[in-house]
């Protein structure tokens, strides 16, 4: 199934083109106007002028004059986030050096050094070398080596990649797959992390929008169905909270937001429930006004008035008053049953802290000013200097800031109570590197409020842990399975390294002794000329394959002939020997004229390619075709559980690919149900499945327990539509209570 690019409807002259421009431009000065000091203004044209002459001949894919996107990411800076003149500057001016003939040195000329290097920082990599690495990889990491030194650099990218969500209509759809991938995967979380909630609940559902279109229309199709008997609950709700609080003399807005799209979807999956039983739809806010000495006091009070007139769920209760989150968010969550026994989600914040939700980054540096503490956000990007700094393969970076940097923190304390910030999944181990590399390597074990554990046992928020170390212990390369955090992978890794060059001194001293013996030189062309013959990627790993005796060095005599005092390899040559790498399973590469289009079923003779375990497509699902090193093309689902990672790494090995229809082949697939134990249901199942619909099963297996029964059936399906046929049939049945598609490799 594949999505149809719409055809841009843009037709306005040219005279109306350029008062849309400027009535654009006159709406970001208008949101500007407060933050504007004197001077500024010229400053401000003369950027926005610079820009519309950069710009001037190009067109965004919808048609309209490329000058309106820099715009449009100018007043998200200003007026969504909070930033200023400056920022603004660097928005209109952010797409010039790589789009257009104008240089940073232009910039610098003109604007001085700190906007060039903004820019410098938000300008792609025109072209990468290494092929261990991905553009998009790279780029992002040059985007963060400039965020330690001036965070608007990733506020401006985040409003950037914003406004190019918004505008993903008029794109090609395998275009909109990799940008929405790269958005879920990186963008969306780094918003979350720099506090800018709003931004990252809106790329999430635009994401969404065109990963998961079919539940996307769904879910805001049902979510308008209820607005009215939701708006109704929300009044009937919030009426005595307020009236409760402007009793108690505190000044106070109280209104109701629904969820985001994407969390409901989530909650439906993790639960496994329908939208009809997600109960927390929708979150009351509640925003005092209140000065600062008092917040903390005042939001427990509302807490302890809202929870007397509605029961709180005890296990529900969030506390980041007491402990902010990293970057800056405050508030009081809790979970209470309201009217109609429906729970309601609660958030408690004052005005200050309601504008560091919204703002973030921005929000958070306005009132920081003037107090000495040192925040959590410039210990987070000292994290991220120290991680930048570690030799790591730009993908390898990638993953690992995601899962140290982006995931939410936990605290965790030492014996003598200091705080360390640690990621959600951090273990012990992680807690022994973050407080010294000495200690990391030498950590045995670990008490955990006070019980031991083990070095791989994970922490939770609150836990207070005390390192046992030994000088005898070393790091393991097994470390490198259950450790999270960027420092403890990269000094482990540079542990193994070291232990490694120890043992291939001896395998270099070996390799001496043997070419001295032959008459060869000791020299980098014959180094060069063993690496290949055995197949080594350097020196480091040609001489500790010999120390442990990988590598026969008895053979050099017969694979070898010593001409002067250089080695050469007779032709025609024996069969080669070494360390192989494993053989390709036998798939052809798929040749460019194939990529452009390819069609399984009628026409799958045109093309090798095989069906990812990972998410198990059939016909009629949405689909990309991914090119592998060793396996050729592989198809995997939009939805698939790694797909956000293949696109957002590797998104110039994607491939567009769509279904023929072909009643010929079967795919494998499955189904989960569960239902009421009652006599007779596995037959009704069974009968509709192979009776009724002609489906043929594979395997068939049955679970009962406490009066209810979960069966996983395998199937072959021709298509999607029989898929969910079959699905909708089998939920009509009297005593299921759901049915589901496996979305995981359990076939």
């Amino acid at each position: 199934m594949e999505a149809e690019v719409k055809t841009p409807v843009y037709n306005l002259t040219e005279e109306e083109e350029n008062k849309e421009i400027v009535r654009q431009y006159r709406a970001l000065l208008r949101s500007l106007k407060p933050k504007l000091k004197p001077g500024q203004r010229e400053l401000l044209r003369r950027a926005f002028e610079m820009a519309t002459d950069a710009h001037k001949t190009m067109r965004r894919k919808s048609g309209e004059p490329y000058i309106l996107h820099p715009i449009a990411v100018a007043r998200i800076c200003v007026e969504e986030i909070g930033l200023g003149v400056r920022s603004t500057i660097c928005a209109l001016l952010h797409d010039t050096v790589e789009d257009t003939d104008l240089t940073l040195d232009d910039i610098d000329r003109t604007f001085g050094h700190e906007i060039a290097r903004i820019i410098d920082g938000l300008t792609k990599i025109a072209n990468v070398m290494d092929n261990n690495t991905s553009q998009q990889a790279e780029n992002f990491k040059k985007i963060l080596v400039t965020l330690t030194d001036d965070p608007r650099v990733i506020l401006i990218k985040l409003a950037d990649r914003l406004h190019n969500m918004r505008t993903l209509d008029s794109m090609r759809r395998e275009k909109q797959l990799k940008i929405s991938s790269e958005t879920v995967y990186v963008y969306a979380p780094l918003a979350h992390r720099m506090g800018l909630y709003t931004i990252k609940t809106e790329m999430e559902d635009l994401a969404m929008k065109y990963l998961e279109p079919d539940i996307y229309r769904e879910i805001a199709r049902k979510l308008a169905e209820t607005r009215r008997e939701r708006t109704r609950y929300i009044n009937e709700f919030i009426k005595p909270i307020k009236e409760g609080l402007e009793k108690a003399g505190l000044k106070v807005e109280v209104y109701g937001r629904p969820k985001s799209i994407h969390s409901i979807w989530n909650k439906m999956k993790k639960k496994g429930v329908t939208f009809e039983e997600v109960y927390d739809l929708f979150a009351i806010r509640v925003i005092l006004d209140t000065p600062h000495e008092r917040e903390k006091e005042d939001c427990w009070k509302a807490y302890s008035l809202i929870t007397d007139m509605y029961t709180p769920s005890p296990e529900r209760l969030r506390d980041w008053l007491s402990n902010p989150k990293a970057n800056g968010y405050e508030a009081l969550h809790t979970t209470v049953m309201g009217p109609q026994g429906k729970w309601v989600e609660v958030q408690i914040r004052t005005k200050r802290m309601n504008e560091i939700a919204e703002k973030g980054l921005a929000a958070h540096w306005k009132y920081k000013e003037g107090t000495s503490d040192e925040s959590r956000f410039d210990k987070w990007f000292t994290q991220i200097r120290e991680a930048l700094s570690q030799d790591v393969s730009s993908i390898d970076f990638l993953q690992d800031f995601k899962t140290s940097f982006l995931a939410e923190e936990i605290y965790v304390y030492t014996p003598k109570g200091d705080v360390k910030m640690l990621p959600v999944g951090a273990t012990a181990l992680d807690f022994a590197f973050s407080v010294h590399s000495m200690v990391g390597s030498k950590c045995i074990g670990a008490k955990v409020n006070h019980k031991l554990v083990p070095i791989s046992h994970k922490l939770r928020s609150g836990d207070q842990v005390e390192i046992i170390s030994s000088n005898k212990q070393k790091p393991h390369e097994d470390w490198l399975n259950f450790v999270v955090t960027t420092k403890a992978k990269s000094r482990i890794k540079d542990a193994l390294k070291e232990e490694k060059r120890k043992i291939a001194e001896e395998g270099k001293y070996t390799l001496q002794r043997r070419l001295e013996g032959l008459g060869a030189a000791v020299s980098q062309p014959n180094i060069d000329e063993l690496m290949s013959f055995y197949k080594t990627a350097s020196p480091l790993d040609l001489y500790y394959q010999i120390a442990v005796k990988n590598i026969d060095l008895k053979e050099l005599k017969e694979e070898f002939q010593v001409v002067g005092d250089k080695l050469v390899v007779p032709k025609p040559a024996k069969a080669e020997i070494g360390i192989k790498p494993p053989e390709p399973e036998g798939s052809r590469p798929a040749s460019k004229k194939d990529n452009e289009l390819i069609i399984f079923g009628e026409s799958s003779d045109k093309i090798v390619y095989t069906l990812a375990n990972c998410c198990k497509p059939i016909p009629g699902d949405d689909v990309f075709g991914f090119v592998s090193t060793g396996k050729g093309l592989i198809i995997h689902r939009t939805n698939c559980p790694n797909a956000a990672r293949l696109m957002s790494n590797f998104g110039h090995r994607i491939v567009k690919t769509k279904w023929a229809k072909n009643k010929e082949i079967s795919f494998l697939t499955g189904v989960k149900i569960v239902g009421l134990d009652d006599v007779g249901v596995i037959h009704k199942i069974t009968n509709l499945i192979s009776g009724e619909l002609k489906v043929n099963i594979a395997a068939l297996t049955v679970e009962a327990k406490e009066g209810l029964f979960e069966g996983n059936i395998k199937l072959f399906v021709h298509d999607k539509e029989e898929l969910d046929e079959l699905v909708e049939r089998l939920k009509k049945l009297p005593g299921i209570e759901a049915v589901e598609r496996y979305d995981t490799d359990t076939l």
